[in-house]
């Protein structure tokens, strides 16, 4: 039983999981609907007191649509989700161990199963109401190839609630099967030389060298470029949620302006009743008070009258008493 004063806001007694299922819910919505059904949501949380849950229900943002429809893929088509991640894994250790056939055998599912992933991911967002341009579907292409490659974003992806696409890392192998090491025959022991002055790096060092400092600063550079492009992707769907929200709460002020607006139409109606409903009480107070005058002049007229009936009748007798 609720103590006597505790307060609705309170985890104690009620579902835990509510908050996150609101959450799995949002979701699934279509982006152009994210933002009204987030509010509505959120408003029902803070009218229930549960203040924490309104403010995380508040806090969600809307995903792309790139991002809705891999988030859609994940709910509705949980099977292939699993082998998808069990793909990814197996991929991700091939790679890890080095096993040229393993690798090369994974690389030519991978890009078979993201094809035909991208293509359900299309089909559900058509049936949903919402067309995926090709630029959407590249992007969903890469958040799957991301999923395979990268353990956190697999585990992003499996959550069904992304906001953004992702992007798979640069280091990831392309599909080409590393090269194993060739066998050759042993050589024979090479003849002892007589020693040489050591010398300085030669050509060819310094050449090596700076290839491989190239190749340090591109992969920096790329590891830059890709987390340049992940903010760009999040402050544009900040930016498209700002839109959203502002045109939402344009709405709302249209609809409050409306509803003010009749209301002082009704105001102003209510305040004409009242003016000629005094007017007619002043009116009928007025022919009251002449109605009342009439009424006393009758009742006098009245009484004299009789007055005078009973004078005349009066006489009419004394007369009679001398025949």
């Amino acid at each position: 039983m609720q103590r006597k004063g505790g307060r609705r806001g309170e985890t104690g007694g009620r579902d835990a999981g509510a908050v996150e299922r609101v959450l799995d819910e949002l979701y699934s919505t279509p982006p152009s609907a994210f933002v009204a059904h987030r509010e509505e949501r959120a408003a029902a949380a803070r009218t229930d007191g549960r203040k924490e849950d309104a403010r995380r229900i508040h806090a969600a943002r809307r995903p792309t649509l790139a991002a809705w429809a891999a988030n859609l893929l994940t709910r509705s088509r949980p099977e292939e989700t699993r082998r998808f991640l069990e793909l990814g894994q197996a991929l991700r250790e091939a790679h890890r161990t080095l096993d040229a056939a393993g690798l090369k055998e994974l690389s030519a599912q991978r890009r078979r199963i993201v094809a035909a992933l991208s293509r359900q991911a299309a089909q559900l967002a058509g049936e949903a109401g919402q067309r995926l341009s090709q630029a959407a579907q590249r992007e969903v292409e890469s958040t799957l190839r991301a999923v395979l490659a990268d353990p956190d974003a697999a585990g992003q992806w499996a959550g069904g609630r992304l906001e953004v696409s992702l992007s798979p890392p640069s280091a990831f192998p392309s599909g080409t099967a590393p090269t194993a090491p060739a066998r050759t025959a042993p050589e024979p022991a090479p003849r002892p030389k007589a020693p040489r002055a050591p010398s300085g790096p030669g050509p060819k060092d310094e050449l090596a060298e700076r290839r491989r400092r190239r190749r340090e600063e591109l992969v920096r550079a790329e590891r830059e470029a890709e987390r340049a492009g992940r903010r760009l992707r999040e402050a544009r769907a900040e930016q498209a949620d700002a839109r959203e929200s502002l045109r939402t709460a344009d709405d709302e002020l249209a609809h409050a302006r409306e509803t003010v607006t009749d209301a002082e139409e009704r105001l102003r109606a209510a305040h004409e009743d009242r003016d000629r409903a005094e007017r007619n009480r002043r009116e009928a107070e007025e022919r009251t008070r002449t109605a009342g005058h009439a009424l006393t002049g009758a009742e006098r007229e009245a009484r004299a009258g009789a007055r005078r009936v009973d004078r005349l009748g009066g006489r009419t007798g004394s007369y009679d008493s001398f025949d």
